[in-house]
């Protein structure tokens, strides 16, 4: 049988420092510094910074406290057990709690027991402002500890199968790079408008614009209820976290979507707010009043909209036109109208909707692919842990 051995009887803690505000020379040198936000969440990330980062971020005091190449580092606060390994010498914030091994662990093992107990460390965390989990309690968790050989073993096969589904997200980037360099290649650059398209308003493509419903979602609603958070930032659906609502019959024609339908997120942070999807579903799916539903006329299809206003133009053109209302930015639904774009053919627009179309169809074959990849790993991780 496999011992199990407390993490503290195994590795070397060190907590990460904040750099001391009084100097101000202390970044600008080559020792790398991180911070939470460089490391990937849900996977087992490497870190090597280019050194064009470490000029930015790195320490300028040479004598900053380096963990070792090889070290095990785990976000402590805000987000919880995201998980890198250093492959060069660095120094962290005090959002990590860096783990040193002994001899009888592997750093890749534990970095895999890590990743598997995430919850464990999200739900032992303290804190009122953010939650936190302490090097204390860390140090109490128990861990099995199988022989060397039997760690490589476990290691190895946790890499072949993290392979897969990092595989598969590639891919999956790929192709949304691919529907926005078809914009590109169709349309031009929206800025420098070299194809010399007549610039219009929305509202001169659109018709029927409508806000969402503010009515609470409902525990047993008819209908699914979607949200601002149901809409991914680069103009995709994300329908893993779903709201139900109950709607009367004449509200049905107001606030329930089809297919075609372009959504736009009108309150949100600034750096969120209008976020643009097409839904291409033929489910019946109510909208939240934070969304704004139109329908394109004759005149334009709604995937040429929605690209345009998801791309790199046109979130620099909603940041620059939305207003702080209490915290929160706001576009309402007649400044949404007013917003200028480029007026290509119908038919171009055609052209890029079927090219869209086809690349939807193939993201859809890799997803089923990511969940399928993602599912051999979290059973492995379940035979290798005991989770």
């Amino acid at each position: 049988m496999t011992k199990t051995v407390a993490l503290g009887e195994i590795c070397l803690f060190y907590v990460g420092r904040p750099p001391p505000r009084e100097v101000k020379e202390y970044f600008g040198g080559d020792i790398l510094w991180l911070t939470p936000t460089e490391i990937v969440k849900d996977r087992i990330g490497a870190v090597s910074t280019s050194r064009e980062t470490l000029s930015q971020k790195g320490f300028a005091n040479s004598s900053a406290k380096l963990l070792p190449v090889g070290s095990v580092l785990m976000t402590s606060r805000a987000s919880i057990g995201n998980i890198a390994i250093s492959e060069k010498p660095v120094t962290t914030n005090q959002g990590f709690i860096n783990f040193v091994c002994s001899p009888n662990i592997q750093n890749k093992y534990l970095a895999y027991w890590l990743l598997t107990n995430k919850s464990q460390f999200e739900n032992a965390a303290n804190g009122a402002t953010f939650k936190e989990i302490s090097r204390t309690t860390i140090k109490g968790f128990k861990i099995p500890l199988p022989s060397l050989p039997r760690q490589r073993q476990i290691a190895a096969i946790l890499d072949r199968a993290d392979a897969l589904r990092q595989k598969d997200r590639q891919l999956l980037a790929h192709y949304d790079k691919l529907a926005q360099s078809t914009f590109m290649d169709l349309f031009g650059d929206p800025v420098r408008n070299e194809k010399g398209w007549d610039r219009v308003k929305i509202r001169d493509l659109v018709i029927d614009v409508k806000y969402g419903t503010s009515k609470p979602a409902e525990e047993k609603g008819a209908f699914p209820y979607l949200r601002m958070n149901n809409i991914t930032y680069e103009g995709h659906w994300n329908f893993a976290d779903l709201k139900f609502i109950n709607l009367t019959k004449s509200e049905e024609s107001k606030y329930l979507l089809k297919k075609g339908d372009i959504v736009f997120n009108r309150t949100n942070s600034r750096e969120l707010v209008g976020k643009t999807a097409v839904y291409q579903r033929h489910d019946k799916m109510a909208i939240a009043g934070y969304l704004i539903r139109s329908r394109t006329n004759e005149k334009a299809v709604p995937e040429y909209i929605s690209a345009y206003l998801n791309s790199k133009h046109g979130k620099a053109t909603l940041q620059g036109m939305c207003k702080n209302i209490i915290g929160m930015a706001n576009i309402n639904a007649q400044e949404f109208q007013d917003i200028d774009i480029l007026f290509p053919p119908l038919p171009l627009q055609t052209r890029f909707a079927t090219i869209i179309e086809g690349i939807e169809r193939q993201k859809a074959v890799v997803r089923q692919q990511m969940a399928a990849s993602e599912n051999l790993f979290q059973r492995l991780l379940q035979d290798a842990f005991g989770t």
